[in-house]
Parts: C-alpha cells; structure tokens; sequence
C-alpha cells in the first residue's frame, strides 16, 4: 500500500476538503481542515496528493488502510498470470519428436498459456544457423496450421541459437 499523508503530515497550505459523507466543504487551508476533522473525532487523510489543491478527505484512517489492503488484496487474487511454458527443439530433433512437442504446444496454448519455443544448437551445429532457422519457422508453420496462433516475439537469434514466443488468439 502507498504511504498516504495524514493529519500534522499532510504540508499542502491549502486544501480542498471532502466531509466524511463525500460532500464537499470547499477549498480552505490545512489548519482549517483540521480543525474540522477533530471536532467530529475523525481523521484528515491525503486522498489527491498530485492536484492542486490537494484534495483531502475527512475519515476514520484505520478504516481506510483496511479498506485500502482488501482492495489491493482482491486485485492480486483477480489479476491473472501469465504461465511461460518453454519447448525446447534441436537442429537433429525428430520428426516423432517435434510431431510431440507440436502437440504439447498447442495443449499449453489451448490452456492460455504463452509458449517459448527455443532451438539450441550445440557445437558445429552453430556453423549452420540458416538450417537451424529452417526448423524452427517450419514447426511455428505446422502450429499455425494447428492453431491460431499468434507470434508475440518473433524469431530472434541468441548465443545458443533461436527462440520466439507464441499464444492463441
């Protein structure tokens, strides 16, 4: 959670303040502000620190903060992550093998899964980077055939050879 200003902390001259019911009270200065929060036994908390005049609300802050944290604490249950699986092929890989880890892919994009499809070429194979490419663009047009498929970062030549992201439409 943000750290939010409140009471003696909040260093804005002037204010634009907010009663505990959300009607506004009009724009006055901090000490005001204040004032008016310790008459009704409650808190001046920041709400808007980047406009001008800060806009700051009258309320309870314990309140707030655990309203603030099962707030951000639903959103991180809700948002969604974004699985990597990674499939790995080889220059001498076999056509049962890459027919298998064809199949593998589309079973992990049909899950919403992001696939990494990663070619090593080890020793003299780096010698033959033009046939290394040859394979690795030949199994992402067998999973396009497959699939709808959609290249996210295309192919791109690293030291131990090629790799590219896919996902499903």
């Amino acid at each position: 959670m943000r750290r939010v200003r409140t009471n003696e902390q909040i260093w804005a001259k002037e204010v634009r303040l907010i009663d505990e019911n959300g009607g506004q009270l009009g724009i006055m200065s901090r000490d005001q502000a204040l004032e008016i929060a310790r008459n009704k036994d409650l808190d001046l908390v920041e709400v808007s620190p980047d406009s001008h005049p800060v806009v700051c609300r009258i309320i309870n802050y314990d309140k707030f903060r655990y309203q603030q944290e099962k707030k951000e604490k639903h959103q991180r249950k809700t948002s969604k992550k974004t699985e990597l699986k990674e499939v790995r092929l080889g220059v001498r890989t076999g056509e049962h093998d890459l027919e298998f880890k064809r199949k593998k892919s589309i079973q992990f994009l049909n899950e919403g899964r992001k696939v990494k499809i990663e070619l090593t070429m080890r020793g003299r194979e780096r010698a033959h980077q033009d046939l290394a490419r040859q394979v690795i663009n030949e199994f992402l047009d067998k999973l396009k055939e497959e699939a709808s498929v959609r290249v996210e970062q295309p192919v791109m030549g690293s030291p131990r050879g090629f790799s590219c992201i896919v996902s499903k439409f």
